[in-house]
């Protein structure tokens, strides 16, 4: 049985959710404050976090930070209040692998959650993927261009390896939001062109020839081109 670890110190919100997570087959332990979150994550060690934000004791941003330094792949979805794209980038570069706004819909929580489950045991432990001089490892969790190693938060390590293993293909912000953030791209925020920048700051600017371009109104393609056709 698959168990889960939620964080969330309000009492009724705590419960609803422990509730439907049972009632759908899982086994769940539940925390009231950030600190106990942390060591009920250690005890326990479950195969999925969910925890709000707005905790006492240590915050959510800096829990899931803790969590992804001890487990990276563990999968960690955020509940809050607060939807604005600013708060979305923070949950997100805090290791956040969704992020749902409060009030929700039970079920749609369940979809995310079956979605996260089933991409943790399908992550591949030795793969390598190419793309001209740039080179990821999904195993060692590392990306290289050319000699030099660069650092990425998990959210731009996703997104560039969704961007990777798709090379030489457009993607819609819709299909990326579907794919990467597991969510329905909202036209109203710009979070996938806050990451798009992000990539692009670290993985073409120091280098001649660009890997990631923009394709108005279609979307996004990471490809090799020796010319630039943006």
């Amino acid at each position: 049985m698959m168990e889960i670890l939620v964080i969330e110190d309000d009492n009724r919100m705590a419960d609803l959710i422990s509730l439907g997570l049972k009632e759908n087959g899982y086994q769940v332990t539940v925390a009231y404050d950030g600190i106990e979150g942390f060591m009920q994550f250690a005890t326990c060690h479950p195969d999925l976090v969910i925890t709000d934000i707005l905790l006492p004791g240590t915050n959510g941003l800096d829990l899931c930070k803790r969590i992804k330094e001890k487990d990276e792949s563990m999968p960690v979805i955020m509940l809050t209040a607060l939807g604005t794209t600013n708060e979305k980038v923070e949950g997100f570069d805090a290791g956040a692998d969704d992020y749902m706004v409060k009030p929700f819909e039970m079920r749609e929580l369940l979809a995310r959650i079956r979605v996260l489950l089933k991409r943790s045991r399908a992550i591949r432990n030795n793969d390598v993927l190419k793309v001209a001089d740039l080179e990821m490892n999904l195993k060692t969790k590392t990306v290289k261009r050319g000699n030099r190693e660069i650092s990425l938060t998990p959210k731009e390590f996703n997104l560039l390896a969704f961007m990777m293993n798709n090379s030489e293909r457009v993607l819609s912000k819709s299909e990326i939001a579907e794919k990467v953030w597991d969510t329905r791209f909202d036209t109203g925020t710009n979070f996938i062109e806050v990451y798009i920048s992000y990539l692009r700051h670290k993985i073409d600017k120091d280098f001649p020839k660009k890997l990631i371009h923009t394709k108005s109104g279609m979307g996004f393609i990471l490809k090799e081109e020796h010319e630039n056709t943006d």
